[in-house]
C-alpha cells in the first residue's frame, strides 16, 4: 500500500477517508440481553458495562475483538462474551488486582460482527489480558472462521463497508 501524500485525507487503496481505517465499534448490550424485553432488563441484571449476569439469560464478560486490515489498520469491536457464572465471578474477583494479567476466559461470543453475522455469532472464542488498562482480546478459537478473522490480514472494502451503517450510533 503507498501512503498518502502530504494533505491527502483519502486511503490511497480503498479511497475511504483515513480516519476510518482504525476503528473502534462498541455493542452496548450481548445479543441475548437485547431479545429481553427493555422493561425486564434492569431488574434482572447484575453488574455494569464490562461485567454482566442477567437472569435468566447468562454471564457476560467486555473483550475486544480486533480485526487486521491491510496496511496496518484494524477495526476493533468492543463486543461480549459469553461466559459460565464461574468465569463471571472469576473475573469480578482479579479484576482491579495483579491477578488480572494472567485472566483467560473462554466463551462464545455474543454479539454477531457486521459482515460476519452468521459467522460469528455463538462462536467460541479464547480471550487474553494483553493490556492492563483494557478488557481481555479475543486471541484464539478452535471455529475455523473466528480463527481466520483474528489471524488473518482482511481488506479494507469488505470491513468498512460493513461497519458504515454503524457510524454516528
Amino acid at each position: 500500500m503507498s501512503k498518502p501524500k502530504h494533505g491527502q485525507t483519502g486511503c490511497p487503496t480503498c479511497g475511504r477517508p483515513l480516519d476510518e481505517h482504525s476503528r473502534h465499534l462498541r455493542f452496548k448490550l450481548p445479543q441475548p440481553v437485547l431479545e429481553v424485553p427493555a422493561h425486564e432488563r434492569e431488574h434482572r441484571t447484575w453488574g455494569n458495562d464490562v461485567l454482566m449476569q442477567v437472569q435468566g439469560v447468562g454471564a457476560f464478560v467486555r473483550v475486544l475483538v480486533a480485526v487486521r486490515l491491510t496496511g496496518g489498520y484494524s477495526v476493533t469491536f468492543g463486543s461480549w462474551l459469553s461466559v459460565s457464572p464461574d468465569d463471571l465471578r472469576h473475573a469480578y474477583e482479579i479484576w482491579w488486582k495483579p491477578e488480572y494479567a494472567s485472566l483467560r476466559l473462554h466463551g462464545a461470543l455474543a454479539n454477531m460482527l457486521p459482515g460476519w453475522e452468521a459467522e460469528t455469532y455463538v462462536k467460541p472464542l479464547e480471550t487474553a489480558v494483553l493490556d492492563l488498562d483494557a478488557v481481555p482480546y479475543a486471541v484464539a478459537s478452535p471455529d475455523a472462521f473466528m480463527h481466520k478473522l483474528l489471524h488473518d490480514e482482511w481488506s479494507h472494502e469488505a470491513v468498512l463497508a460493513a461497519v458504515a451503517p454503524f457510524d454516528g450510533r
